[in-house]
């Protein structure tokens, strides 16, 4: 999983712990839960006569999906996939799902996203806390494995070759978002809003109609947002720097995004990423995707397949915002920034 140090992004909107507020119309009436779910702190919102159906019947979702998407648990699907030695196993549908949604971002990015990168997060640390700077002859014989390419997919019949190990932690969360506000639909809600450890991702307007308004978490400044946005019926994630990191025996920063080409961190001038579209699964991919790439590519995959807003934060504090978000963005302090356009002017 794509473990967190801080938000990734917060709801600016009213953000209340409790279940079952009081409410003057029933269709207005709020239910929300939280739960800890994927090592990270979850909140559900739903608003109507069936939000608490809505809501429970969500949390219940989640907590099957961390049990079937889990990389520790012996019962999921990709420990069954990561000791198969090869063999061929057939995982559920969810799984597949996100094996396709993570095999197309990584075509689109040229292989930014890399989801066979787990056994060299292992080596830096990242997926059990023991943090070490790995040698470069360790990320020589490790990053031959590391590639998506070697993953054979047949329909829900999945084979890695004998050593591959895979995560899906860049696409669960955001495959998770999705899935709840599909429930939500299910049961007739049409206003909710839910935060999955910084994912957001928000079902039609407020109860008044007007946007949700999510905060864009500050990458050099974490515990203060850099801005706001407005959105209806959208996914909003982000993937920064300054999530999951340590700082190593050299006085150097080193954190979980890792470049596939290298086997460290990534540095291509990027230190945020938020990607605002309609699919969360893809967004919580391309926000990966797109650090990795570095500014001059993400702008040119942004224009090249089109379909999601972002905003980019780079290393020198400017802030990149695509056309289609730039006006519903309120920034918190004096930023740098600037507006893309899908022409290369722009």
């Amino acid at each position: 999983m794509k473990f967190r140090h801080f938000a990734a992004a917060l709801l600016s909107a009213v953000l209340l712990t409790g279940c079952g507020e009081p409410a003057q119309d029933q269709s207005d009436a709020l239910f929300a839960a939280d739960l800890f779910a994927m090592d990270t702190y979850m909140n559900l919102k739903a608003y109507g006569k069936n939000a608490e159906a809505a809501v429970r019947e969500a949390e219940a979702r989640i907590t099957a999906l961390e049990h079937t998407l889990s990389v520790t648990d012996s019962g999921s699907d990709l420990y069954a996939l990561n000791h198969a030695a090869g063999g061929a196993v057939t995982v559920s549908d969810d799984t597949r799902n996100i094996l396709d949604t993570a095999a197309k971002i990584g075509q689109e990015s040229g292989g930014a996203l890399c989801i066979s990168l787990y056994p060299v997060l292992r080596a830096w640390g990242f997926t059990t806390g023991e943090y070490h700077v790995p040698a470069d002859s360790t990320l020589a014989e490790l990053l031959p494995l590391c590639d998506d390419s070697l993953i054979v997919r047949n329909g829900n019949t999945v084979t890695l070759p004998p050593e591959t190990e895979i995560d899906l932690g860049a696409v669960a969360k955001g495959y998770t978002g999705d899935a709840v506000m599909e429930i939500y639909q299910q049961h007739g809600v049409t206003s909710g809003i839910i935060s999955l450890g910084g994912n957001v991702q928000a079902l039609g307007t407020k109860p008044d109609g007007s946007a949700w308004t999510v905060g864009v978490t500050d990458p050099f400044a974490p515990e203060q947002l850099l801005g706001t946005i407005a959105v209806t019926e959208k996914a909003v994630i982000t993937s920064g720097n300054y999530e999951r990191y340590f700082t190593g025996d050299d006085g150097q920063r080193y954190w979980h995004i890792l470049d596939p080409e290298t086997g460290k961190p990534a540095g291509n001038g990027l230190v945020s990423v938020t990607v605002i579209g309609d699919c969360g699964a893809e967004c919580d991919a391309l926000s990966t995707a797109l650090f990795v790439e570095g500014t001059e590519e993400a702008v040119a995959h942004w224009r090249r397949t089109g379909g999601f807003e972002m905003i980019l934060v780079t290393a020198d504090g400017e802030v990149l915002l695509t056309d289609g978000i730039a006006s519903g963005f309120q920034p918190k302090r004096d930023v740098q920034s600037r507006v893309i356009g899908h022409d290369e002017a722009g």
